[in-house]
C-alpha cells in the first residue's frame, strides 16, 4: 500500500495509527500476528492481535477485544490506552515482567476496521459482527435491533445464514487455538452505546436464563466488589437487558462447554460503557453519528481511558489468582449459585 493511501486511512482511522505505534513499542515484549487483511475497494485493512507472556497455552489467560462494531470508537480506544500503558510497564516494571511469565494476555484491539474506516456499525459486507454466529435467540419475537436477515441496506443486519464474515472466523479461530487450552480463561469485549452507566454484561445474549459457571462468575463479581468498593460498574447478565441472535461470544463459550475438561473454565465478558449519560451532559452529540457511542469532549474521552485500567488490572489478577474463585467445594458452589440467583434471577430456581 502506498504512503499517499496509508495517510488517507489514517487520517479517517487515527486508532489504527496509534495502534501501529504501540504496536512498534511492543516488538521486543510480545508476538505481533496480522490475523487477517481484509479488503475494501482499493485498500486492505489488518486485523491485528498482540500476544504476551508465557508461551505455554494452558497458562492463564486474558483476551481484550474492541472495534467489533466500527461506530463504537472508544472500545478500540481504551485498548490501545492499556496497550500503551502496558508497553510503558515492560520497560522498567520488572514484577510486571515476572507476571507475565505465569499468564498470557492477548489483545485484538481492532477487530472491524473497515467499519470504523467507514464510520459503519457494520463491517464491509454491511453485517453486524455481533449478530452474524450461528446462534439464534430463545425469543420467537426477538426484536428487529436483535438481528435480522431482511436486507445488508439495514442496521442489525446478520449476514447469509450458515456464512461467518471474515473478522468473526479468525477471531473464532484465534479464540480456539490460543485461548480454549487455558486452564482458566477471560475475554473482555469492549463496547458502547446503551444505558445510562457501565456495565459489565456475562453469558447469555440469547436467552434469559442462567448459564453454566454462574457460581464461579458470582464469587469473581464477589471479589471485584470487594477488591474495588467504589466501582462503576453494574455486572449482571446480558440477556436481562436484551436478547440477540447471533451473538459470537455465546457462539464461542458453548462451543468450549462441549470440548472442555472439568478443570476448564471460559468467561467471556462484555464491557458496555454508558454512552447515553454522554448525551444527556451534552445533546448536541446527537447530530454526530461518533456522539451516540462516544464521548465527543476531550476530558470525558480522557476519563475513559483512565477509568478502565482498574478493571483490565483486577482480571489480569483474577487470572493469576483463580484458585481463589474457581477453585470452590461443593458446599461453596452451592452458595454462589443462591447468591447468584437472589442477584440476578430474583430467586428463580436454575
Amino acid at each position: 500500500m502506498n504512503r499517499e493511501i496509508q495517510e488517507k486511512i489514517y487520517r479517517r482511522l487515527p486508532e489504527l495509527k496509534d495502534l501501529e505505534e504501540v504496536i512498534e513499542k511492543l516488538r521486543p515484549y510480545g508476538k505481533i500476528e496480522v490475523l487477517a487483511q481484509i479488503p475494501y475497494k482499493d485498500k486492505e485493512f489488518p486485523i491485528y492481535s498482540i500476544s504476551l507472556g508465557s508461551e505455554d497455552l494452558t497458562k492463564p489467560c486474558l483476551l481484550l477485544v474492541g472495534g467489533v462494531h466500527g461506530l463504537e470508537r472508544i472500545g478500540t480506544q481504551v485498548i490501545n490506552s492499556v496497550l500503551l500503558s502496558t508497553a510503558k510497564a515492560l520497560s522498567w516494571d520488572e514484577y510486571f515482567k515476572e507476571q507475565l511469565n505465569h499468564c498470557r494476555i492477548i489483545y485484538v484491539p481492532l477487530l472491524n476496521p473497515v467499519g470504523m474506516y467507514r464510520m459503519s456499525r457494520s463491517n464491509g459486507n454491511n453485517v453486524d459482527l455481533m449478530r452474524n454466529a450461528p446462534v439464534e435467540s430463545d425469543d420467537p419475537k426477538q426484536s428487529f435491533y436483535g438481528g435480522h436477515r431482511y436486507s445488508a441496506k439495514l442496521p442489525f443486519y446478520r449476514g447469509e445464514a450458515g456464512i461467518m464474515e471474515k473478522e468473526n472466523e479468525v477471531l473464532c479461530k484465534l479464540i480456539r487455538e490460543k485461548v480454549f487450552p487455558a486452564k482458566v480463561s477471560i475475554a473482555l469485549d469492549c463496547h458502547s452505546g446503551f444505558g445510562y452507566r457501565d456495565r459489565l454484561w456475562f453469558p447469555y445474549a440469547r436467552t434469559t436464563k442462567p448459564f453454566p459457571h454462574l457460581a464461579e462468575m458470582h464469587a469473581l463479581n464477589e471479589l471485584f466488589d470487594e477488591t474495588y468498593q467504589h466501582h462503576v460498574y453494574r455486572v449482571e447478565p446480558q440477556g436481562q437487558q436484551y436478547t440477540t441472535h447471533g451473538d459470537v461470544w455465546d457462539y464461542c463459550f458453548d462451543e468450549f462447554q462441549k470440548i472442555k475438561n472439568k478443570e476448564q473454565l471460559f468467561l467471556p465478558l462484555t464491557l458496555e460503557m454508558g454512552s447515553w449519560l454522554w448525551i444527556r451532559k451534552n445533546p448536541l452529540q446527537l447530530i454526530n453519528p461518533l456522539g451516540i457511542f462516544n464521548p465527543m469532549s476531550t476530558h470525558r474521552a480522557k476519563r475513559m481511558l483512565r477509568r478502565h485500567k482498574n478493571l483490565v488490572d483486577f482480571l489480569r489478577r483474577a487470572i493469576l489468582s483463580s484458585k481463589n474463585w474457581t477453585g470452590l467445594s461443593d458446599q461453596e458452589l452451592a452458595e454462589h449459585l443462591k447468591k447468584a440467583m437472589e442477584k440476578w434471577y430474583s430467586g428463580k430456581a436454575a
